[in-house]
């Protein structure tokens, strides 16, 4: 299991540079419900529809995980280790998700190799 940040599916879903690891964890993957904004979000900005978004992510297997008060805690948490790299909510939600799970973090985003939050962070672009 691999927890996907918003960077990493919209490479996965426009088909851009660093695809590939993600088609390749897709189906055993999830991603906060906070990412998942992010990435429908991005679809209405750029004038496609919403629902073409939900369609071709439910012809995957990735598993959407509500964020709760817990979720929030765990990413409110986050802010001193994160703030100098200057991530947002939805990086450290996902990277909530990762460490509640004890799982990866895949991301497009190179900052985050910086980070060493106690699980593997896999950045898809070099």
């Amino acid at each position: 299991m691999t927890a996907l940040d918003a960077s990493a599916l919209l490479a996965f879903l426009f088909r851009e540079d660093g695809h590939e690891p993600v088609a390749g964890v897709i189906d055993r993957a999830c991603m906060s419900a906070v990412n998942l904004a992010e990435v429908l979000g991005r679809y209405a900005r750029d004038g496609h529809g919403v629902e073409e978004a939900r369609r071709r992510i439910a012809l995957t297997s990735l598993e959407i995980v509500p964020f709760g008060t817990a979720e929030a805690e765990a990413a409110a948490s986050l802010v001193p280790r994160t703030r100098a790299l200057g991530l947002s909510l939805g990086d450290r939600a996902c990277l909530a998700l990762a460490l509640a799970r004890r799982i990866p973090a895949m991301t497009a985003d190179r900052t985050w190799s910086r980070l060493h939050p106690g699980v593997p962070i896999r950045v898809i672009r070099s």
